[in-house]
């Protein structure tokens, strides 16, 4: 028998939630780190009691712990994460220039063939990796050494690398996606990236050919078809079919097509989900209906969600990282909420049940499939 272990982040520290695999009665351990902000989450693919956590706080910095027994105790490992190489600066929100500086982790996510591998997604915005188990990090500082790095600016959120997406077919071939940037990849395993932001449209920039200045929310992927991407930007829910090369819109009948994340269902990789959002200023469901979207046929059509979600009187937001499915035979599909909920769909999104609904501001959900 199978179960799943839910890892929550929070605007108040980290919470570690455990099912069998009917994902009926769940199991709430936490708070761990209690009034952190906990930004992220992840286990390892091959060691999953490893579990790597991003905590932060305005007083007390950055810090990285890891868990080697799934979550029951912590240990803090290395924190040095210093730029290399790219002196200059990037644009502030109002195009003035600004020197380049850490602030916190935003993603962390762990190799998928070696348990001592992990990234991390920083800002301000740059790609570090760990060898190591997290003790040591260094700067896979081509992709700042890209010439349009310059030119880089923040989202409402910050400048921060916040997706980071590993081949499973090529281990030399990496995406990440950077709010206000754009999206990026790499095929030399981090030494040179090149943007891949072709077909996006973006309001207030002008040159549509631009190769940068897109806020790119959140991408997804179906892990046996690494060259067919998903992505929420900011607007606009769009699609690649070959590795980010060109993108073309697939928003469909959303009734909007603003929103934070996206996801792909385990086993139909054509199936994906969304959560639309009110606007860009409005940061809540339509009409205070919490509602889920699934497309089935890969974003021509969509099909609002709505069964055991709130139906009315609703306004909290699902922020970028803050889905995930897992991989049983009948795929299941989390989200959490600003308002301190999680919701679980243990049938592929057709019907929804509460997990719990008295959590911190959810920023973060990641979920293991265990043995």
């Amino acid at each position: 028998m199978s179960h799943i272990r839910l890892l929550i982040g929070t605007h108040k520290g980290a919470f570690i939630l455990t099912s069998d695999d009917q994902r009926e009665q769940w199991n709430i351990a936490g708070p761990h780190f209690p009034g952190w902000e906990i930004y992220h989450l992840k286990g390892s693919p091959v060691d999953p009691n490893r579990i790597y956590c991003s905590q932060s706080n305005d007083w007390f910095g950055q810090l990285i712990q890891r868990s080697d027994d799934g979550g029951e105790t912590w240990s803090p490992v290395g924190n040095n994460f210093a730029y290399e190489g790219v002196a200059g600066t990037h644009q502030w929100y109002d195009g003035t220039p600004h020197p380049w500086e850490f602030k916190r982790v935003w993603h962390l996510e762990p190799s998928l063939t070696d348990a001592q591998t992990v990234y991390a997604g920083v800002e301000d915005a740059a790609l570090f990796r760990s060898t190591d188990g997290g003790q040591t990090w260094q700067e896979l500082s081509g992709l700042r050494r890209h010439g349009t790095g310059s030119a880089w600016q923040p989202g409402a959120g910050g400048l921060c690398l916040h997706t980071i997406l590993l081949d499973p077919k090529n281990e030399k071939r990496l995406y990440i996606a950077i709010s206000a940037a754009g999206a990026f990849r790499t095929d030399d395993g981090g030494e040179t990236w090149k943007p891949i932001n072709r077909g996006l449209l973006s309001q207030y920039i002008p040159d549509p050919d631009a190769e940068v200045g897109h806020c790119v929310h959140h991408i997804a992927m179906h892990p046996s078809r690494p060259n067919v991407l998903f992505m929420q930007k900011h607007w606009d829910v769009m699609r690649s079919d070959n590795a980010g090369d060109l993108w073309q819109e697939v928003s469909g009948n959303l009734p909007t097509d603003f929103g934070f994340t996206i996801d792909v269902h385990a086993h139909e990789p054509e199936t994906i989900y969304v959560v639309p959002i009110k606007s860009d200023s409005e940061h809540f469901p339509i009409d205070g209906k919490l509602q889920v979207y699934r497309s089935r046929t890969g974003g021509t059509h969509w099909e609002a969600l709505t069964n055991g979600l709130p139906q009315k009187d609703c306004y909290v937001n699902v922020l970028r990282d803050a889905m995930a499915v897992d991989s049983l035979p009948q795929c299941g599909v989390y989200f959490g909420t600003t308002g301190g909920q999680v919701y679980c769909s243990p049938n592929g999104g057709d019907t929804w049940t509460t997990i719990t609904e008295n959590l911190p501001a959810v920023l973060s959900v990641e979920v293991q499939t265990l043995p």
